[in-house]
């Protein structure tokens, strides 16, 4: 049950960004799939047009993790192993380098667990 709710909780959140990110519904240009694990992020460089819709499909290699882009405002928890996947989207607005990272403490290489996204 507890599983459950958290599922919910984190497909619940995936549609709340994805308004925020406003993308009208439109389907994705790319999915990319990210697996996170201590303490990296597989791939940590990703590279999108200006433009592309990308829906991120997030899972875990170990334990929990979270998935941040500060200068998006997305901040999602991604379950641990053998329990499911976090999505979200993400538009490519404008050029430049996006960072992302860990936003769940998950041990001592924490602050290491960082990628970033390439918008040419």
């Amino acid at each position: 049950m507890v599983v459950l709710m958290k599922l919910l909780t984190v497909t619940l959140l995936g549609y709340a960004l994805l308004a925020a990110q406003g993308d009208g519904g439109r389907k994705p240009d790319r999915v990319i799939s990210i697996a996170a694990e201590r303490f990296a992020f597989n791939p940590s460089k990703i590279t999108l047009k200006q433009g592309d819709l990308v829906e991120f499909v997030l899972t875990s290699d170990d334990t929990d993790h979270g998935f941040r882009i500060p200068s998006a405002g997305i901040d999602l928890a991604i379950p641990p192993q053998s329990r499911g996947e976090a999505r979200v989207r993400f538009i490519a607005k404008e050029k430049g380098e996006f960072a992302f990272e860990c936003s769940r403490p998950c041990g001592a290489g924490h602050n290491l667990m960082r990628g970033i996204i390439e918008v040419k």
